[in-house]
């Protein structure tokens, strides 16, 4: 049995220090007598004590542990251990699997995408977008919504911290920040926590970083003129247009 999910979304759509604790129990072999059940996964995972641990196929979040968190049903490191387990088969995690990125920084590393890595690069970002989406639910969603938006966003943070600095990837960021700016203002967004604008800001920020190292990507900034965002966050931009 095949689970509809796979490492990028356990990685993405776990918080840090959750998924580095499943990582490091996977690792370690604490996952044993693993095996496939009716719509999922069981195993034992050996942790404080030995916990008896379910996921199900169809989404990892899902699932029961004998933990403390587990019986309080939130995601436990024991469920993600388990949940790692079933989409790596027992393989070993490359350190680009661990990888974790969070936080929007720059790559540093001068140079242009190709026609063909700038068409793939806008749609990987059409794709982290659409967990970005607006929120019409019950209020019982809501921490399930706020998951999504951190998961989009999280995957945005991975792909513009891999981009080369130029005026091309300049423009690409610019628009991908109209769009997100859109659908804060109009789409129905609730951001009430903060976490896409907070990832505008740091976009922002590696912008500025852009601007230093190459001069050229200024021009994407003109971009932003007379344009009514949802907080102000292309001032600074604006500000490297007139100087």
């Amino acid at each position: 049995m095949t689970p509809k999910y796979d490492l990028d979304k356990i990685k993405f759509a776990t918080d840090a220090p959750t998924f580095e604790k499943g990582v490091d129990l996977y690792e370690k072999g604490k996952v044993t007598q693993f095996e496939e059940v009716i719509g999922g996964y069981s195993a034992v995972v050996l942790g404080t004590k030995p916990y008896r641990v379910s996921v199900e196929a169809r989404r990892y979040d899902y699932g029961h542990c004998e933990c403390y968190l587990g019986q309080n049903d939130i995601l436990c490191k024991h469920m993600v251990a388990v949940a790692i387990r079933a989409v790596m088969g027992g393989k070993k995690l490359s350190e680009d699997d661990k990888r974790l990125v969070t936080q929007v920084t720059c790559s540093g590393k001068l140079g242009e995408l190709s026609k063909g890595e700038l068409y793939a690069m806008k749609k990987l970002i059409t794709g982290a977008m659409k967990y970005i989406k607006p929120y019409n639910g019950p209020s019982r969603i809501w921490f399930s919504y706020q998951s999504s938006l951190s998961e989009g966003c999280n995957r945005l943070s991975k792909i513009v911290s891999e981009l080369p600095v130029s005026g091309q990837t300049a423009g690409l960021l610019i628009d991908m920040l109209l769009r997100l700016d859109n659908k804060l203002c109009r789409s129905g967004v609730d951001d009430s926590d903060g976490t896409v604008g907070g990832f505008i800001e740091e976009t922002v920020l590696m912008l500025k970083e852009y601007a230093k190292l190459d001069s050229s990507c200024v021009k994407a900034f003109n971009e932003l003129k007379d344009k009514e965002t949802c907080f102000g966050w292309e001032a600074p931009l604006l500000e490297l247009v007139k100087n």
